[in-house]
């Protein structure tokens, strides 16, 4: 690619990718302000946070083993709002990711991108015992492609495409806030694809030409982070859901299992593993570098990343 175009490409990217996540970022920086203004009065609210900056890098010259150079950057935003007042709490957790890598003769490519908010009511039934209230949502920031081995793209997701919003009553054990479940039996659940590409393919389990899913189920979270050593925890995020509606014994998964190692106040390395199986999800098999015609089925989905970077917690 000559070099005016890459630079024009590379221009675009990133052109798309502020008009998109600069509102967004901007509202996450003035909850956090707010909430820490919100903090010094009422002794109610726990405010945490941390944003994190995470660049990993690689470069080859006359290496006899071979290797691709490559640069990969992902910025991070997690927040917790937890408010607890006699027999009730409600529990708030904010991530917003992404994270763009590029390799050469490449080009640029996103290796992260989350919009994840999840909230839970609770009230206290018993120690440990909660009748509660959740609700969660997901989406990205930007369009996804799957590449062949010509590097030609293939629309799969966009912002908005999908979207989940899912919430019910139910009930929650809390021995802590590193470990706990939540348990809604009777939980409803919102699939939108407001890409009209994606929609009137009827990706993502909608109909085919319809924008929204409804489904009715069950729902189950589970959450646990442990200390293995000093300076060393390891963080484990499960989500399930039965659809009562179709198909109650195709279970969704979505694991995330996080690593993080603190080197000093400001730089940490962190690691994570993401692995969903949505039966409602196709994915196009591959051939010889190429796309099989009529070949999408459900698959384990599998996210990697690692990297040494910059933390700033509150």
């Amino acid at each position: 690619m000559a070099p005016n175009l890459f630079l024009a490409s590379h221009f675009n990217l990133n052109s798309i990718v502020m008009k998109r996540t600069l509102p967004l970022l901007c509202l996450f920086l003035l909850l956090a302000w707010g909430a820490r203004s919100q903090e010094s009065t009422d002794t109610t609210w726990r405010i945490s946070g941390e944003n994190t900056l995470l660049l990993n890098q690689s470069s080859f010259s006359n290496w006899a083993a071979g290797g691709i150079n490559s640069f990969a950057a992902n910025l991070i935003f997690n927040y917790d709002f937890n408010y607890k007042k006699d027999r009730w709490s409600w529990d708030n957790k904010v991530i917003a990711a992404y994270g763009l890598t590029k390799q050469k003769e490449i080009g640029w490519r996103k290796n992260d991108d989350r919009i994840v908010l999840n909230s839970l009511l609770g009230y206290q039934a018993a120690e440990r015992w909660l009748y509660t209230f959740y609700m969660n949502f997901n989406t990205q920031f930007a369009d996804g492609y799957q590449y062949d081995a010509d590097n030609n793209r293939t629309l799969i997701s966009a912002s908005f495409a999908p979207a989940y919003l899912s919430f019910g009553p139910g009930f929650a054990y809390k021995e802590s806030d590193n470990f706990r479940f939540n348990l809604s039996p009777a939980a409803a659940r919102f699939i939108f694809v407001t890409h009209d590409s994606l929609s009137n393919a009827g990706a993502f389990g909608v109909d085919p030409g319809a924008t929204s899913r409804f489904e009715f189920g069950a729902s189950f979270d589970a959450y646990y982070k442990v200390d293995v050593m000093e300076n060393i925890s390891v963080e484990n995020i499960l989500k399930l859901y039965s659809n009562y509606l179709e198909d109650p014994q195709n279970v969704d998964v979505d694991y995330t299992f996080n690593l993080f190692m603190k080197v000093n106040d400001y730089i940490s390395v962190n690691g994570g593993v993401q692995l969903i199986y949505d039966d409602n999800t196709l994915i196009p098999r591959m051939e010889d570098g190429a796309f099989v015609p009529n070949s999408a089925r459900p698959t384990l989905q599998v996210r990697q990343v690692l990297g040494a970077g910059i933390t700033y917690k509150f």
